[in-house]
């Protein structure tokens, strides 16, 4: 079993990148997945121009930035959406590289670790409405780190429940995917 963990800012200064080295730390004690950062930033999808619907492209894509997306996205099981909020919503660069692709997602599970002034949580509801297109399996538990209680200055130092509200998070997801594979 395979969980993709995608940071999903690609802005310069962003604080996905310090969100996912502290997910990271948590999985490297867990035994019960494989688990690959997919940084968005690093795949470069361009704005979604092509005349094919993503849904009708059969995987086979006119960019092959996108096609790349669509390999690391296509070979996990699961995944935990680390996502920020951008003025009440889900980030446009992550909404543009989910809409980038079809099949890829379908079916598969998704837990979230959001971040913002408010905690984030307005984005992971409106990805929850997102992901059911595509059937996603969407777990409970999620981590929604304040960037007034969470962090300092620019370094993260979230709270002492946020290990707990992780590992339940991870328990809920993996148990979740290995049900579906099943």
């Amino acid at each position: 079993m395979k969980i993709g963990i995608i940071i999903g800012s690609v802005r310069e200064g962003r604080r996905g990148k310090t969100v996912a080295d502290w997910v990271q730390a948590h999985v490297t004690q867990r035994a019960d997945a494989e688990y690959e950062l997919l940084d968005l930033k690093e795949f470069g999808v361009p704005p979604l121009t092509s005349a094919t619907v993503p849904g009708a492209a059969n995987k086979q894509y006119d960019d092959p930035h996108v096609t790349r997306w669509s390999r690391a996205v296509d070979a996990c099981d699961g995944f935990v959406f680390i996502t920020p909020e951008y003025n009440h919503g889900v980030p446009g660069s992550f909404k543009n590289a989910f809409d980038s692709l079809g099949s890829e997602w379908a079916g598969k599970t998704v837990g979230f670790v959001s971040y913002g002034a408010d905690a984030g949580v307005r984005a992971v509801e409106q990805w929850r409405q997102i992901v059911a297109n595509f059937q996603m399996l969407d777990v409970r538990a999620c981590v929604a780190l304040s960037l007034f209680t969470d962090f300092a200055e620019d370094a993260l130092a979230p709270l002492e429940r946020r290990d707990g509200e992780l590992a339940t998070l991870f328990d809920q997801l993996t148990s979740l995917t290995e049900r579906l594979d099943a």
